[in-house]
């Protein structure tokens, strides 16, 4: 799954659509309010917060959840350098990934601002490493040498892009997980609950963001 790239769409509302899978990249309402709610909340953030925190996620998008993750790192004073990676499989053109995250304030898109074409694998900055992993995660995440203290589930909606959720990639996850880290995922679908309970996480359902009634977190046990 080498050199494929996104296709979107612009909605009337401004968020960006993937065309493969149906599905927007972010909350319709507001994609940052959504990642803190989901995927910092969700994963404890920033209380948790370290120098060398490693934060992994499946679908780098827009990029939004790291510059969130990344804003709130700074935000915390915490000394040190955030580690950050992604697995990504059709990574957006940067003009497409800069019109996005420019829609929201306070953001530190200069991270992003000497980039062409599309993101480097690897951006180190003083502050933080980021490093992207493109490719199918199914193939990639078994391999990857890394355990994250704390995981952003964001794949497309799993009734569209079921690939991103099924039981062996979770099980994965958790095999590539710190001791006592951390889950997170907007979605509270039963099937992957249950493969992230095989996969060794205590999981919880609790409020979602927006229009989601319910989403999951978990702690691996």
């Amino acid at each position: 799954m080498t050199d494929q790239r996104a296709e979107l769409e612009w909605r009337d509302s401004g968020v960006p659509v993937s065309l493969r899978f149906d599905d927007p990249y972010y909350s319709l309402d507001n994609g940052v309010a959504e990642t803190r709610h989901v995927f910092l909340a969700g994963n404890g953030l920033p209380e948790r917060f370290t120098d060398g925190f490693h934060v992994a996620e499946l679908g780098f998008g827009t990029g939004l959840n790291f510059l969130v993750t990344l804003a709130a790192w700074r935000a915390a004073g915490v000394a040190g350098r955030l580690r950050f990676t992604s697995f990504e499989a059709f990574p957006l053109p940067m003009v497409d990934l800069m019109k996005a995250v420019r829609a929201f304030d306070g953001l530190p898109i200069d991270v992003f601002q000497e980039q062409d074409g599309h993101l480097a694998p690897v951006i180190i900055g003083d502050d933080f490493e980021l490093r992207i992993v493109e490719g199918d995660a199914r193939q990639m995440l078994p391999d990857w040498e890394g355990a994250a203290d704390a995981w952003y589930l964001d794949g497309f909606s799993p009734a569209k892009n079921p690939e991103l959720w099924e039981a062996s990639l979770m099980a994965a996850v958790g095999a590539h997980t710190a001791p006592g880290g951390t889950c997170a995922t907007y979605t509270a679908a039963g099937f992957v609950r249950r493969g992230l309970q095989d996969a060794g996480f205590e999981i919880e359902r609790t409020p979602g963001y927006g229009r989601k009634r319910h989403m999951t977190r978990g702690v691996l046990v």
